[in-house]
């Protein structure tokens, strides 16, 4: 599998190896989300940009699942491990919510691992607590 990264300032210019509708599902996901910042701006909890996001996503007609049980696979059973995506977009893209000072590189790492276990292409960190949302997108893709 190969893992290709983007630069947090490319999160919003079309990618020629993404199908047109996860390249539309994307775009939806990042206006709603600037959209949420301007209204609530930074310093409130995950849980409070999750519900307006998901409300967001609903109203522009797309199909949002939130805190979603993510199962690992080891060899030959399934472990409930306890880990859930915090949304999934039209069954297709991952998006992980955070408030928090600093991305770091573990808040990365998990939305890969979520992407991998969820056999999922797309996936976005999306980081509120910042004074522009622009600074706070992060998109990954896991091309196969």
């Amino acid at each position: 599998m190969n893992l290709e990264t983007e630069n947090r300032q490319d999160a919003k210019s079309p990618r020629k190896d993404l199908c047109h509708e996860d390249e539309s599902i994307a775009t939806v996901i990042i206006d709603a989300a600037i959209k949420v910042h301007r209204v609530l701006g930074p310093g409130l909890l995950e849980s409070v940009y999750e519900a307006c996001l998901s409300h967001e996503l609903k109203k522009r007609g797309l199909k949002v699942l939130t805190q979603i049980s993510l199962p690992v696979h080891y060899e030959d059973i399934e472990i409930e491990s306890g880990l859930r995506i915090d949304m999934l977009v039209e069954n297709r893209v991952i998006v992980e919510l955070k408030a928090v000072e600093k991305v770091l590189p573990v808040h990365e790492a998990q939305l890969l691992s979520y992407l991998k276990l969820a056999r999922k292409q797309v996936g976005f960190l999306l980081n509120f607590n910042v004074t522009l949302l622009k600074d706070g997108i992060t998109r990954r893709i896991i091309t196969t």
